[in-house]
């Protein structure tokens, strides 16, 4: 079916993009783009879920791994100090 369609910029920018980018002629990706939308549940377009595997560390209980280097900071000042009263 031939229709006219006025598409935002944004949205005809994106789809000549894809167009080159997958060398594909311009209705093939409006086609396609379509189907995905009127289709959600469709393989490939749902994204991987997101998981965080925890890494076990040798921290001791309490000790903030974001602070460590605050902590070298603190030596380094202290140790600084002590060396220019001597």
């Amino acid at each position: 079916m031939r229709t006219t369609l006025t598409l935002d910029d944004d949205v005809a920018d994106f789809l000549k993009e894809q167009s080159q980018l997958h060398n594909k002629p311009f209705k093939q990706v409006v086609n396609e783009v379509l189907r995905r939308g009127m289709t959600p549940g469709l393989k490939g377009s749902k994204s991987p879920k997101f998981r965080i595997v925890p890494n076990r560390s040798n921290l001791f209980p309490g000790v903030d791994p974001r602070k460590l280097n605050q902590l070298n900071d603190q030596l380094e000042a202290e140790d600084f100090a002590g060396e220019g009263s001597t």
